[in-house]
């Protein structure tokens, strides 16, 4: 049997019926169920960029049912149908591909025209913002962040800000200049932990003397003598935030570049523990390579992962 989207439809109505219903489905809501809705959409990207064509038809069965059990819940409390998602996103691409859809109409489909699709993809993509910019108004959202959603990934949301940053001017011209800020935002990250020392129990971030004339003369240095670890977690996330500028100066993907890092290092250390635990134990001269400060022979271990990785 070939079942279709209505047959997901009803599925989902069964599985949340009060009488003879799941009582897992039964007892989910929407802030229950929308951990799982983000864990599907990142199993299905790493199924894309695994290339997995099966996995990828599964996960999008998976993210569609997530769509639907969303759904269902509106309608349940009378907020909206499945149907009105679908009348909204169509409504929404219609006004978003003018270049497209001139008449703002799906049918009929003579309206493309040589005429209509001559059009590079920075421009659809300028129109598409400017289009978004006139949406915010009609819905009086004030602020330029207003609708960036803070439930985004960090580094998503950050390629988010600052790319509405960018809409008003305030970015860099080129890929150089937010390498700049990187480097400065770097060495501000170094000034505080050349500041700090290791602390005895209970007496975290106390300054030595000659730590607090490096202190003093930092321009960016608190007025007080105690260097926090929220000052540490500050200069980290403006590091990090510089990074996702470089990447997306780049044309590149930073949520991508750290999975794609994540993986790299993954393999690398398992090919480490599996050379020491085919004998390069003995030549360390370690009883527990974990507990030592990388040891000449594991990092020699770990170029060669490099190399090989």
């Amino acid at each position: 049997m070939r079942y279709t989207i209505a047959d997901l439809l009803y599925l989902m109505e069964c599985l949340r019926a009060p009488v003879g219903g799941c009582p897992w489905d039964l007892a989910q809501s929407p802030s229950t169920i929308i951990n799982y809705s983000i864990e599907e959409v990142y199993e299905l990207a790493a199924a894309i960029e695994q290339n997995d064509t099966a996995a990828v038809q599964d996960e999008l069965g998976d993210v569609l049912f997530q769509v639907i059990f969303l759904a269902q819940l509106a309608n349940e409390n009378k907020e909206f149908e499945f149907d009105d998602v679908v009348q909204g996103v169509c409504e929404k691409l219609l006004r978003r591909h003018p270049h497209v859809f001139p008449r703002g109409v799906l049918y009929p489909t003579n309206d493309i025209t040589p005429q209509n699709v001559a059009i590079d993809a920075e421009t659809v993509a300028k129109n598409w913002e400017a289009i978004k910019q006139l949406e915010r108004k009609d819905k009086q959202l004030e602020g330029l962040f207003a609708d960036v959603p803070l439930a985004l990934p960090a580094m998503s949301r950050a390629v988010k800000l600052q790319k509405r940053a960018a809409s008003i001017g305030l970015d860099w011209p080129d890929i150089h200049g937010a390498f700049a800020s990187l480097s400065s935002e770097l060495s501000e990250l170094e000034t505080v932990l050349h500041a700090m020392r290791p602390m005895p129990s209970g007496e975290e971030g106390v300054l030595n003397s000659a730590q607090e004339a490096v202190v003093d003369n930092d321009a960016h240095a608190e007025s007080h003598r105690t260097i926090t670890k929220q000052r540490l977690a500050d200069e980290l996330g403006d590091v990090l935030f510089s990074c996702v500028n470089v990447a997306r100066k780049a044309g590149l993907n930073p949520e991508q570049c750290l999975r794609q890092a994540n993986q790299k290092f993954a393999l690398r250390a398992e090919f480490v523990k599996s050379q020491l635990d085919r004998g390069n134990e003995a030549s360390t001269g370690l009883d527990d390579p974990a507990d030592a400060d990388l040891s000449s022979s594991v990092e020699a271990l770990w170029v060669q992962a490099k190399r090989q990785i």
